[in-house]
């Protein structure tokens, strides 16, 4: 009840917040162009092909993947079929650079330097986008019947229209973070996965009613989601509160500030979906070899090795998934600024000296509830795949755009209540600067 409440007052707090309600209906209006656009279909194209090619045993590689965080758009040919992966990787490109060029870590802290950061993963994104462009257009061509006139003339046709839309879709995510409720990028890769959901949730009912799925198994299965869902939500939100400690100074007028107290906060899943991304994009390799370039014996073994279900897949998946966890972790997050900022407010953490102490101090932290996140990505992971088999149901729902809904949500909505808080601190302030004026002319 009190849970409801807290929805209700959020809601009618927005529509009483003019600019929040005018950013919520960009939002809106963005997304809808967004997905207008991944179904406009290139021409050229015969989906039929493309779609029949997807629901096959031979798409669950990477291109599979790709299409999850599209939308569907990659299997339909669509103007938005690349969609925000090609600014995505380009930033992540920039944020490993950070990492072990300390020249771009300083233009990252710098204004103008982060502009320029900006400038160039634009760059990138349009350089990745023309190779994976091209890329789909020598796939498309591939497939019996997908293309009406393959040749040099439909390459560039294709590579034109897909990269055009990847600068399209690049430029509404920036949009819509500058003008819209924010998180742009991850907001377009929501919607295109939500979108999914209702066709999935179709086709439970109809396993049901031709008895391809039992309703013994549909509940277990839903009981198991229900659960997966609430233990992702816990461990997003999760977080280890180190406390920290800020003195008395000196103000205006000779009074002194109380020493406040706070605390940091380090979240037990900070590296979020990545690592299973990257692991799924590791071990996927070896299966799109093995589509294109079937040739090659050992790329077959071991797409075969590697497929879900073996021993093989599962052990590989969970030391991947350890690893990049750790390692994107590292990336992302730096103990030794988290402890220059604290030293230059004078701030500290009690028991613990300032300067490199308190850096090696917050790493440890991080190290230790890294792991049991690592252990969480793990199980989200493959756990729809043992529910499937031993329940043996005909279709495996995905702990990988489970995160990505659960974790884009909780942050938009964190943004919300942000833009809410800010525009009542505005308002305060405006009040109060009246009346100190008011009296400070009557005095």
């Amino acid at each position: 009840m009190a849970q409801e409440n807290a929805a209700a007052q959020l809601v009618n707090s927005i529509f009483k917040t003019p600019e929040l309600k005018s950013r919520i209906g960009f939002t809106l209006l963005a997304l809808i162009i967004f997905r207008v656009g991944s179904h406009v279909t290139a021409p050229g194209i015969d989906t039929q092909a493309l779609i029949d090619f997807f629901k096959s045993q031979q798409a669950g590689g990477l291109l599979g993947l790709y299409d999850l965080f599209v939308g569907g758009g990659l299997s339909r040919a669509t103007l938005f079929a690349l969609g925000i992966i090609p600014y995505i990787s380009a930033s992540i490109v920039f944020q490993i650079l950070a990492a072990v060029m300390p020249n771009v870590e300083k233009l990252q802290r710098e204004e103008q330097g982060r502009k320029k950061v900006e400038q160039w993963t634009r760059y990138m994104t349009v350089g990745i986008s023309v190779m994976q462009a091209w890329g789909y257009a020598l796939f498309t061509e591939s497939l019996q019947g997908a293309v009406t006139h393959p040749g040099m003339a439909f390459r560039i046709q294709m590579t034109l229209f897909l990269t055009a839309g990847a600068i399209f879709v690049m430029w509404l995510g920036e949009q819509i973070t500058e003008r819209g409720v924010g998180n742009g990028a991850s907001l377009l890769i929501f919607f295109s996965i939500i979108e999914r959901f209702w066709p999935a949730i179709v086709q439970t009912f109809g396993f049901l009613s031709t008895g391809a799925l039992s309703p013994l198994k549909l509940v277990v299965l839903g009981l198991v989601m229900v659960g997966v869902v609430a233990g992702t939500v816990a461990i997003t939100v999760a977080a280890r509160r180190v406390p920290i400690q800020i003195p008395q100074r000196s103000v205006a007028r000779g009074r002194q500030r109380e020493s406040s107290k706070n605390f940091i906060p380090l979240r037990m899943n900070a590296a979020n979906v990545m690592p299973i991304i990257f692991a799924q994009t590791v071990i996927v390799v070896p299966g799109t070899l093995a589509q294109f370039g079937s040739r090659a014996p050992w790329a077959q073994e071991m797409a075969e090795i590697l497929n879900p279900g073996t021993w093989e897949y599962y052990v590989l998946m969970a030391i991947l998934i350890l690893f990049f966890t750790y390692f994107y972790t590292a990336i992302i997050f730096n103990p030794v600024d988290i402890a220059e900022n604290l030293k230059k407010q004078g701030g500290f953490i009690p028991g613990v000296k300032p300067g490199a102490k308190t850096a090696e101090y917050v790493e440890k932290v991080m190290s230790r509830i890294t792991f049991p996140g690592a252990l969480f990505l793990t199980l989200i992971a493959l756990l729809p795949i043992w529910i499937a088999d031993a329940i043996n149901v005909p279709f495996r729902f995905g702990g990988t755009s489970l995160l990505i809904v659960v974790g884009v949500g909780l942050d938009t909505l964190a943004q919300l209540q942000q833009h809410l808080y800010l525009r009542k601190y505005d308002g305060f302030m405006k009040k109060g600067r009246v009346r100190f004026r008011g009296r400070a002319t009557t005095y």
